[in-house]
Order: C-alpha cells, then sequence, then structure tokens
C-alpha cells in the first residue's frame, strides 16, 4: 500500500519489466500498472517457491505483452521479423496448450482491453473451431 504513494519508490520488479517494455518499443506509461502487477504475480506464481526473477523472466513476459499490444505489422517494425516469429509462435503455442504462462499473459492483455484488433480477431477465430 504504501507503495502506492512512492515513499519507497518502485519496486525493483516494476522497473526491470518497465524496462523490458522499453527494450520492445512500448513506453512503459502505456501498459496500465496493474497489467504491469499481474504480471509480476503471474511470473511468481509460476516460478518455484525460492525462485528470484530475473532480468530475462521480465524481458520474455514484456516481449510477449507488447507483441500482443503493437501487433505482427508494429511488432516488426520496432524491433525484428525474427522477433516478431518467435513472439508470434509463442501465442500460437500458447492458443494450443490453453494453460501456460504465456496463455495466461494473451488472456491479460485481452481482459485488459490493450491486446492489438488484429491479434484479438485471430485469437477469436481459433476460439470458434
Amino acid at each position: 500500500m504504501l507503495g502506492l504513494f512512492n515513499f519507497f519508490g518502485r519496486s525493483e520488479g516494476l522497473k526491470a519489466l518497465d524496462q523490458a517494455f522499453r527494450e520492445f518499443d512500448v513506453h512503459p506509461d502505456i501498459v496500465p500498472e496493474a497489467v504491469k502487477l499481474a504480471t509480476i504475480k503471474l511470473l511468481q506464481k509460476a516460478s518455484a517457491a525460492d525462485y528470484v526473477l530475473r532480468d530475462a523472466d521480465y524481458e520474455k513476459a514484456a516481449k510477449l505483452l507488447c507483441y500482443s499490444i503493437l501487433g505482427h505489422d508494429q511488432f516488426v517494425a520496432s524491433n525484428t521479423l525474427a522477433a516478431a516469429e518467435l513472439a508470434e509462435q509463442r501465442v500460437e503455442d500458447a492458443i494450443d496448450a490453453g494453460d501456460s504462462i504465456d496463455a495466461k499473459l494473451i488472456l491479460l492483455a485481452v481482459h485488459s482491453s490493450i491486446i492489438h484488433p488484429t491479434l484479438a480477431d485471430q485469437l477469436d477465430s481459433d476460439a470458434n473451431y
């Protein structure tokens, strides 16, 4: 609660996640704080109890969320085609798996209304089959 008033500054997890968003060309202010906090909670739940999240964990989550926010074309323009193809494969794998950390991150993007319309349409069409 006190963190809300910035008495102690931002947590290391939020700082790392914000930096990861910047690396994939999404300004952290575009992503609601609730989404960031939920992302960190999902990452913590998916890891072992004594596991300390690393920058790579935040980057992996941010990459998928940035792809979800920007959509394929803008993600390619901001990053690389190879990075977009990897993110797209993660989306497809998440749809197939149904209950992976990636699926939960995509669902978070859907429910927070930050998902790109073309990706939302793709998810909707996959759900109809």
